[in-house]
């Protein structure tokens, strides 16, 4: 890899709506010790409502972390079927997916919901790793960084509610191109390095250019231990949000090793 020495790598896996409690138990007890040892790159994992407390206690004393998918962007209310920020962190989360594109297609997530739940996530002491990408009639007509521009504005530099420095220096960004997941088709390395170069360059320009140099950009689409050396070979790449090749401990853990 060649990214700066200050990036460190993230190998961040996404469950999605699999894995009860017994198979997330039985998952660690085979993945933990895979990775055991390793110091040069965070992992996370982020798991169903159901299984956050299982997956919290397998690995408190591991390296690995715990994400949410998804949360409120209020702390309690009349919100059937929600969770906070709060109740992320308590159950022992340290970070949170938010404005995944399963989310913006099916349950309604917008530009403006999404800058919420960043307010709320950092409120509640957690990371956000925070989920932009086009469709591909957008990369098909020319509009990927129009369509970057417009979510990333959204997300952090909207009114009300634009970020301060301080807190985009605690933001991860995914770059999860909508046409490279769950298709088995992925951008190439250079593709996925150009996008990454553009968020960069937002971040430079809407914030300073030393948050740009130290943000975290990772690529999410269809990523496999079979193309995910070449991905992180590029040095805008700083780690993967992988979804199905993170269900398998053997397969995530040659993933995290990239």
């Amino acid at each position: 890899m060649t990214q700066p020495a200050f990036r460190r790598p993230v190998m961040a896996g996404n469950w999605k709506m699999y894995k009860t409690v017994a198979e997330t138990r039985d998952f660690f007890s085979a993945f933990l010790p895979m990775v055991a040892g390793t110091q040069d790159r965070d992992i996370i994992i982020a798991t169903p409502f159901t299984a956050l407390a299982t997956a919290v206690d397998a690995t408190h004393e591991s390296s690995v972390s715990i994400a949410g998918q998804n949360l409120h962007w209020e702390n309690e209310g009349a919100f059937t079927g929600e969770v906070s920020g709060a109740m992320l962190r308590e159950v022992g989360c340290r970070c949170v997916l938010i404005g995944h594109s399963e989310r913006r297609q099916f349950f309604g997530d917008t530009d403006e919901t999404v800058r919420k739940k960043i307010r709320a996530a950092l409120a509640a002491g957690l990371i956000p790793v925070v989920c932009f990408g086009e469709l591909l009639g957008e990369r098909d007509s020319g509009h990927t960084e129009a369509v970057l521009a417009r979510q990333f504005a959204g997300a952090f530099t909207g009114m009300p509610g634009q970020l301060t420095p301080a807190e985009f220096s605690r933001i991860i960004i995914a770059y999860e191109p909508v046409w490279a997941i769950g298709t088995g088709r992925t951008a190439t390395p250079e593709i996925a390095a150009a996008a990454h170069r553009f968020l960069r360059k937002l971040s430079g320009d809407s914030f300073t250019p030393e948050l740009a140099v130290r943000l975290r950009i990772l690529y999410g689409g269809s990523v496999k231990p079979d193309n995910c050396a070449g991905l992180m070979a590029q040095d805008e790449i700083d780690g993967a949000l992988v979804g199905g090749a993170s269900l398998d401990p053997k397969s995530f853990s040659a993933i995290a090793h990239s």
